[in-house]
């Protein structure tokens, strides 16, 4: 199956099934003969699960290097050492990059791409079902301890290559990390979708074919929005529904102690609270999504070990923060997102309410 992205100046597919990594060199091995020096980056996780099968089927010379494992590679001294690698191996302009693994190393690959020389080819193969929203849409970056993505760029891969194989060794917390951002993605786009979420009684239940469809509607939600906006000016805010508190979260516990797809699930409450507020969403429903994501095992306690005010400090250092107000994606009704101003006291009202909520374990 193939999902098109088109943007104003690239345009490239994203590649999905199961086994696909031979038909892929297969298919560009012609125009690779061009190609200098093919660099993998991943991290020690995943090429000690997947390098027999990415051995056997990735039939182009190439040079491997690891990274840390999840968030601790998107630091200075692990984007430095990349650079310090590829400028050792003599690589070129006429080199390219894969980024092989989570989302943090397609976000860290994807940086290096932009930076090295001013900018060389990379292509992501992801490898966890979080990944099927960043490897998409050409959003690059590393960390900073005092925020998270502060340093990268837009810079949008040549192809996405989502080989389904090797989603089959991932353990129940990366599917429950991944899952958070499926179900945003169902949050701003599709009422029916977000029904199916509600009436899952575990983790465990999710079928396979199931996860599939979902992630092929993921990425489907993500192409056309990035579309329309690539560098984030208008519609592509709406992704960032349940990322403004969750980032908050996020760095506030520490990057790499909670996963993304945690702190983005933490994230959506707020965010469906405000909905209520602000839009038209039914009194109740951020309350409901809250208990779907107790039932499917989210654990909600990080909240309780970060104080506001540490939030506070977090969330007006966003990137979606300007002159100082808060501009949260919220939703008009289920699948009709948009963006508003919201003041700290407004969250501060959220945040007491969910606190509530989660010490008395409803």
């Amino acid at each position: 199956m193939i999902i098109p992205v088109r943007i104003k100046d690239s345009l490239y597919d994203v590649h999905l099934g199961e086994n696909i990594l031979q038909e892929f060199c297969e298919r560009n091995a012609e125009a690779f003969q061009k190609v200098d020096q093919i660099v993998v980056i991943s991290d020690e996780n995943v090429w000690n699960l997947h390098k027999d099968y990415f051995q056997q089927n990735f039939s182009l010379p190439y040079k491997i290097h690891l990274v840390p494992n999840g968030e601790a590679c998107k630091t200075f001294e692990s984007y430095f050492n990349v650079q310090t690698f590829l400028l050792q191996e003599n690589c070129s302009r006429n080199s390219i990059l894969f980024a092989l693994g989570g989302g943090a190393v397609g976000d860290l690959t994807g940086f290096v791409a932009s930076t090295f020389m001013r900018g060389i080819p990379f292509y992501q193969i992801p490898t966890t079902i979080l990944a099927h929203d960043s490897a998409v849409g050409g959003k690059t970056a590393i960390n900073h301890p005092n925020g998270k993505n502060m340093i990268g760029a837009f810079y949008q891969p040549k192809e996405v290559l989502y080989d389904f194989h090797f989603l089959q060794t991932l353990p129940e917390t990366e599917v429950r990390s991944g899952l958070a951002e499926v179900i945003k993605h169902a949050l701003i786009s599709d009422e029916n979708w977000v029904n199916e979420f509600l009436h899952l009684a575990s983790i465990a239940d999710i079928q396979k074919r199931e996860l599939l469809v979902w992630l092929e509607k993921g990425i489907r939600v993500k192409a056309q929005i990035v579309e329309l906006d690539e560098r984030e000016q208008s519609y592509r805010k709406y992704l960032n529904f349940g990322h403004t508190y969750g980032h908050a979260i996020e760095a506030s516990v520490g990057y790499g102690k909670i996963t993304h797809g945690e702190a983005v699930m933490i994230g959506l409450i707020p965010a469906l609270m405000l909905s209520e507020l602000h839009g038209k969403v039914e009194v109740g429903y951020a309350h409901k999504v809250f208990g779907l994501a107790k039932k499917l095992g989210y654990q909600f306690q990080h909240v309780l070990n970060c104080s506001f005010e540490q939030l506070a400090t977090f969330m007006l250092k966003d990137k979606k923060t300007t002159n100082g107000e808060l501009h949260f994606a919220l939703l008009q009704k289920i699948g009709e997102p948009f963006v508003k101003v919201i003041s700290m006291e407004e969250v501060k009202k959220c945040d007491e309410q969910l606190r509530k909520w989660i010490e008395e374990g409803k």
